[in-house]
């Protein structure tokens, strides 16, 4: 018999206390489209030893990044995590841990924090960052409803070069709040064409570089047009490892910059968890979500941490806080601050300069293949290119051959009118003989 921890006497006097006629009628906000009309189709039930033999078959279906080319980015890459970051992250003391509520027995804790938000302060050249976001996405949302809050204006304007799935983010929080979102048609070097679309109305201007297609930009510009115009800028990085070689985006006239943490200290790990990361001027400080740990001195002088700033509405700002899904990914901020901590500054920019030379390695043999253009005009180590017939297509043929081409770019924005292009991502783990196989392999197919 299944365990039911209820009789039906017991859930009908908890519906006669709440008021509610059903418990139908406490799931009335989600949308029907969105509710199940039947059991989920699976086997009704299996032993524990029935349960792994079927969900392993099923895992051996998937083909792992490491078991052969693979040249797929567009927002999350395969780089190198050396082995220390697992094994200090799977320290009890680490891998246990909750929120630093009392620093008092926190101090651990709220140490690797504090050096994480340098750490990010340092890599986006802001002065203030917080302690972690849940991804690059909400991170991205997240900047969105701050710069509404600060300039009290109603518009977002949305780079073409924005990666489609943050827009589809900041679009879903920002109808939630009230704010237009103006999302411009994807392009290759789309960054500069905002500038035509801020007025009056609008609050931030986001744009992202390098772009969903790869392209790396000066935003300078773009910076100056939103503060002549009372607006924000908010510069996205989807791939942490330019940092180390690129502009940062304080540099360029940032108010705000997030990225995705990924790609330093963690894992593809079948899409997360990740780690977002978001940094601001300190005069907006107190706009900004999340938690901010910061550096005191205890009764006998002694060097402490505290958690400064904690915004959250499981805090003390109940419904004035800043966001509702401002908690901080610790684990994998700490394996960002580990992997970071080992690296040093020398050590990123080595990492930085390494990718982008195999990125103009690869850029030159696919521009050598017929029928195949490089699209991408300036680039760290993500492209684009187009080919001469859908991208789809020819990335399952390839895969077929063993060869993990990249993503279709219609993956991320079906109906864009870009079926054709193809992104292709190279990193310090892709060997030197791939960078040859892919222009071979790819000449063949088409």
């Amino acid at each position: 018999m299944r365990y039911l921890p209820l009789t039906p006497d017991d859930r009908a006097h908890m519906l006669s206390v709440i008021g509610a006629p059903s418990v139908d009628a406490l799931f009335v906000d989600v949308p029907q489209s969105a509710r199940l009309t039947a059991p989920v189709d699976l086997p009704a039930h299996m032993g524990e030893l029935e349960v792994e033999r079927e969900l392993g078959a099923m895992a051996a279906r998937n083909r792992s990044a490491g078991q052969g080319p693979f040249f797929c980015g567009a927002g999350a890459y395969r780089h190198h995590v050396p082995a220390s970051v697992d094994h200090i992250i799977q320290r009890s003391e680490f891998l246990t841990s909750y929120t630093p509520y009392q620093p008092e027995i926190a101090q651990g804790t709220l140490q690797y924090l504090y050096e994480f938000q340098t750490q990010v302060a340092a890599l986006t050249g802001m002065e203030v960052a917080n302690a972690s976001m849940y991804d690059g996405s909400t991170a991205a949302a997240e900047a969105v409803m701050m710069a509404h809050r600060i300039t009290r204006r109603p518009g977002a304007v949305l780079s073409g070069g924005l990666h489609p799935h943050y827009a589809e983010a900041i679009a879903t929080l920002a109808h939630v709040a009230g704010v237009d979102v103006v999302r411009q048609a994807p392009g290759v070097d789309a960054e500069a064409a905002v500038i035509d679309a801020i007025d009056a109305s609008t609050a931030c201007v986001v744009v992202q570089t390098p772009n969903v297609f790869g392209t790396a930009t000066d935003v300078t510009r773009i910076a100056e047009a939103a503060h002549a115009a009372g607006a924000l800028l908010i510069v996205v990085t989807t791939e942490t490892v330019s940092l180390g070689l690129l502009k940062a985006p304080g540099e360029m006239g940032a108010d705000i910059a997030v990225a995705e943490g990924q790609s330093i200290g963690n894992g593809l790990n079948f899409g997360g968890p990740y780690v977002g990361l978001f940094a601001t001027r300190e005069k907006f400080v107190r706009q900004m979500p999340g938690r901010l740990t910061g550096e005191t001195l205890d009764a006998d002088g002694r060097r402490g941490f505290v958690l400064t700033l904690s915004t959250r509405e499981q805090h003390i700002r109940r419904d004035k806080a800043t966001s509702n899904i401002c908690t901080n990914s610790g684990l994998c901020a700490l394996a960002f601050t580990i992997h970071m901590s080992l690296l040093g500054e020398a050590g990123l920019r080595q990492l930085a300069k390494i990718n982008h030379a195999k990125a103009r390695k690869l850029a030159r043999g696919l521009g050598a293949v017929p029928g195949v253009q490089v699209l991408t005009p300036r680039f760290f180590n993500e492209f684009a290119v187009r080919l001469p017939k859908p991208a789809t297509g020819v990335v399952e043929a390839l895969a077929e051959r063993g060869v993990i081409a990249g993503v279709p770019f219609s993956r991320l924005a079906p109906g864009a009118g870009l079926d054709d292009v193809l992104l292709v991502a190279v990193t310090e783990l892709t060997p030197d003989a791939d960078l040859e196989t892919l222009p071979h392999a790819l000449a063949e197919v088409l």
